[in-house]
């Protein structure tokens, strides 16, 4: 299958809080979208990996995919290496995407940065015709997506670009929120963390809306670029 759009995270939630409004407005113009989780959460303070399995399952539902993977690599201890590395690739050579998402490329968690550096490295590489891979027996054909953005997290980095992403902020929520372990809910005894605050909870909303505003729209959502942003021309500009 050919996506149009493959987006990765380091965690199971990472995509949706970054770009979940994003990738339900490209699916809503028609666009084939995935999404390739790296880990699988195992050391996040609640929950647990197989709660987490189902509930990735359900946000990807919510958004729509066409597909979600997840590699299994090592929450926390996966390195930018040439074993990881060759994983993404055949992610990226078996899905064909013409645009990647990927992390942020600075973050509060160590994982978002390495996450963030692997894939990106991962889409050079996989349009080498002399790296060789293979997927189910069958060789794959080198592949190079068009684009590479980094979606914004924890930290509050300058955006490249932004998106109006009005009228999705609500999928973006029902999809963030199915992850129902990890955020906001008053009747937990679990731990505490920076992401089980309600202001946490509510700033996936207000922060959408101050970039909305400096763009004169009601929500955005905010990306960083390998390269210089082009236009065709200045129309094309909202």
């Amino acid at each position: 299958m050919k996506l149009d759009i493959l987006a990765f995270g380091a965690h199971p939630d990472d995509v949706e809080l970054g770009a979940g409004a994003t990738i339900a407005k490209e699916i809503s113009l028609g666009k084939k979208v995935g999404i390739v989780d790296l880990t699988r959460g195992e050391l996040g303070t609640r929950g647990s990996a197989e709660i987490r399995d189902v509930e990735a399952t359900n946000a990807a539902k919510v958004l729509g995919v066409s597909v979600r993977e997840n590699l299994g690599f090592a929450d926390g201890f996966f390195i930018n290496d040439k074993e990881h590395q060759l994983e993404i690739i055949k992610m990226i050579r078996k899905y064909k995407p013409e645009i990647v998402l990927c992390n942020a490329i600075d973050d509060r968690h160590i994982d978002h940065g390495k996450g963030s550096k692997l894939v990106s490295d991962a889409c050079f590489l996989s349009g080498l015709l002399k790296i060789e891979t293979e997927v189910a027996g069958k060789q794959q054909e080198k592949w190079r997506p068009k684009q590479v953005y980094h979606y914004i997290q924890w930290k509050n980095i300058e955006p490249d670009f932004v998106v109006d992403v009005t009228g999705f902020m609500e999928t973006k929520i029902d999809a963030v929120m199915a992850y129902s372990s990890q955020f906001y809910d008053p009747k937990s005894t679990e731990p505490q963390t920076p992401i089980t605050s309600k202001n946490f909870t509510e700033s996936v909303d207000y922060r959408a809306r101050d970039l909305g505003r400096l763009i004169g729209v009601e929500h955005a959502e905010g990306f960083t670029t390998e390269r210089y942003v082009a236009v065709e021309n200045l129309d094309k500009l909202i």
